[in-house]
């Protein structure tokens, strides 16, 4: 509902601003109302781009699934503790509320995540070391990310064709692969059926509204920046609906993925789906792993998981940079434009967020985030 009423209204506005005034989100209100530019700026400087975190946990995990037994499948590693709390990560990556009458269990892939990923701190004062692990993930990712931009379009926009076909794949693999694991279908059925009563809660609209805003890019600058590529009568409503039906479609067929291997190990656990169901990071760093971890051939469908998600992040990190630096390139396009100049400014960019970056790598990262 939200969806059709808010996210592909939004979707067509900002991108058909893009597309008329073949601007960026910046200097594109110079010409539909000068009094308005501030609110480019504003938006601009509200850019960040901590969603590379989310690829940098998943090269790690990928990099630590080429061993002979996955690392969050025992209890045999240097960083485990002799007894671990589900709470503790729950409470870290949910809401206090949630943390109330939960069972203490030990739990392998918690314990991976806080101690051997996370590391984290006891407060915002202690920052910590930088993980070195974290950081060459971290420097690998901008160092992808400055040789997709660096041409800015044309160089993106070929890179654009493996790093957005390429999850397609994996998802397909994967829902091959979830659809014929025991127990699948009693995940599928907690996917598909609606708990009516919830509509009732604000909260439940706010999180949609949320997720909608987040998966359509809306608000954020992006789509008038790529909508100021199009030819000037490009059919941007076709565009438009195609899109967004796309990205709805996708995020409904990865729904089946997550929730039949979810149903898999909940009943390998022999308890309810929805005591093994994560949401937001929890999901991709807890749930799953930990579910690859009780399949045959755990290695491989772990792989397959995370170079999807990679992939995935990848096409939003560097598109959402692209975006910002195309914005502040419009100001100056007669300094930062120039053959020779772009592709430093592209690299000092890349090398000051890279920097900046590296408090989410250090023992502090879960708080920043």
């Amino acid at each position: 509902l939200l969806a059709v009423v808010c996210g592909i209204p939004l979707f067509l506005l900002e991108t058909s601003v893009g597309q008329y005034t073949q601007e960026g989100f910046i200097t594109c209100w110079r010409k539909l109302c000068p009094l308005a530019q501030g609110y480019g700026h504003f938006v601009m400087k509200l850019y960040d781009f901590i969603y590379i975190i989310i690829q940098v946990w998943a090269l790690f995990y990928l990099a630590s699934s080429f061993t002979s037994k996955l690392p969050w499948a025992s209890c045999d590693n240097t960083w485990n503790t002799e007894f671990l709390k589900v709470t503790i990560f729950i409470c870290l990556f949910s809401k206090p509320v949630n943390c109330v009458g939960l069972q203490s269990l030990s739990n392998e892939t918690v314990n991976h995540t806080i101690r051997r990923v996370l590391v984290v701190s006891g407060g915002i004062e202690e920052l910590g070391s930088v993980r070195w692990e974290l950081a060459l993930c971290l420097l690998l990712c901008w160092v992808f990310c400055y040789f997709s931009i660096w041409k800015s379009i044309r160089s993106s926009g070929k890179v654009a064709y493996f790093t957005a076909t390429f999850p397609y794949a994996m998802l397909l693999i994967l829902l091959i692969r979830g659809l014929t694991l025991p127990g699948a279908w009693e995940g599928i059925y907690f996917y598909l059926y609606p708990d009516l009563n919830r509509l009732a809660n604000l909260e439940v609209w706010i999180e949609a509204g949320s997720q909608i805003c987040f998966s359509y890019s809306v608000a954020i600058g992006t789509l008038s920046v790529l909508g100021s590529y199009n030819e000037y009568n490009n059919n941007c409503y076709r565009d438009c609906f195609w899109l967004c039906l796309l990205n709805s479609g996708t995020s409904f067929v990865a729904g089946f993925v997550v929730f039949s291997v979810l149903g898999f190990m909940a009943q390998k656990q022999g308890v309810a789906v929805n005591t093994v169901a994560e949401s937001g990071p929890g999901l991709a760093f807890i749930a799953y792993p930990q579910a690859t971890a009780m399949m045959p051939l755990p290695q491989f469908w772990t792989v397959c998981f995370f170079l999807m998600l990679i992939f995935l992040s990848v096409d939003t990190h560097f598109v959402t940079v692209e975006c910002f630096i195309a914005s502040i390139s419009d100001l100056f396009p007669k300094h930062l434009r120039a053959p020779g100049r772009s592709e430093i400014f592209v690299l000092l960019i890349c090398l000051f967020f890279f920097l900046t970056h590296l408090t989410l790598v250090t023992e502090v990262n879960k708080i920043f985030l």
